[in-house]
């Protein structure tokens, strides 16, 4: 029996806490029209990965370091760049990448890295399952704090300000909310689509939700879907989880997005019928 392997259930737990804390921190990434941001910092975290490997420390947390420290640069920029946000994503992910290619390059690392690329639930270790479990209740703790004064900038920083929200003070606090949520996604998604698990599953939410709490819950019960799904199925038919998953949660919406369609056409063949 597959959950009989401790390798695996290390890797179950993961993709559960990732399933519920990556559709939370997507959903105000998407409303901000910030899901780019998400897929930047995941790139980047990759020399946080290898800064880890290089200094023999979790490079879980490594990634957190990195990707907190980028999370805040990109805000930092923002006052200089700020009608050219797109520039800001093209620093930041020329750095990460340079760090990481410049590290990986060296000969020096301890391990492999490629599995931070793709997503590997070979490589979790217990280590990695405490670790992410102390990362995501940190996160959820800090959102659940946040939520009200999120709220309020994601639909009109300007009104937030008029009302007292420390508008600046959030916007750091929630990179470093998205540095948490992408560092500890890696060792199972894996870094090249990490963006995608952050937005997909919020995109096929918003096909079905007519409120904001509920695209929360729906982004979070089909991120659940899709990333154990992903998990099981790369592990029978032996590929990286990281891409099956994506693959998976594109698919699912393309489901739900012709289920409406069809939807609307029978409805609107009804209503002609009527007439």
């Amino acid at each position: 029996m597959i959950l009989s392997y401790t390798f695996f259930q290390n890797a179950l737990i993961v993709s559960v806490l990732i399933g519920i804390l990556l559709p939370m921190i997507g959903v105000f990434l998407v409303l901000r029209r910030y899901s780019m941001i998400g897929d930047t910092l995941a790139h980047a975290s990759l020399a946080g990965v290898a800064g880890g490997l290089l200094f023999d420390v979790n490079p879980i947390l490594g990634a957190f370091v990195f990707t907190a420290f980028a999370g805040a640069l990109i805000e930092f920029l923002r006052g200089f760049f700020k009608k050219y946000s797109e520039i800001i994503l093209n620093i930041i992910l020329a750095i990460g990448v340079g760090v990481a290619i410049t590290i990986i390059s060296s000969g020096k690392l301890h391990a492999n890295a490629n599995s931070f690329l793709f997503g590997s639930i070979l490589t979790v270790t217990n280590e990695d399952v405490l670790t992410v479990l102390c990362l995501s209740i940190a996160a959820a703790v800090t959102l659940f704090f946040l939520y009200d004064q999120l709220i309020y900038t994601v639909f009109d920083e300007d009104a937030a300000r008029l009302a007292k929200v420390k508008v600046r003070l959030i916007n750091y606090a929630f990179s470093i909310l998205v540095a948490a949520a992408i560092s500890v996604s890696i060792r199972v998604v894996g870094m090249m689509v990490i963006g995608s698990m952050i937005a997909l599953p919020v995109a096929t939410a918003m096909q079905v939700a007519k409120s904001f709490k509920g695209t929360v819950l729906w982004s979070i019960i089909f991120s659940l879907i899709d990333i154990v799904s992903g998990l099981f199925l790369s592990y029978f038919f032996n590929v990286a989880p990281g891409g099956f998953t994506a693959l998976l949660s594109a698919l699912i919406l393309l489901v739900i997005i012709g289920i409406k369609v069809i939807s609307r056409r029978i409805t609107a063949g009804r209503l002609e019928m009527q007439e």
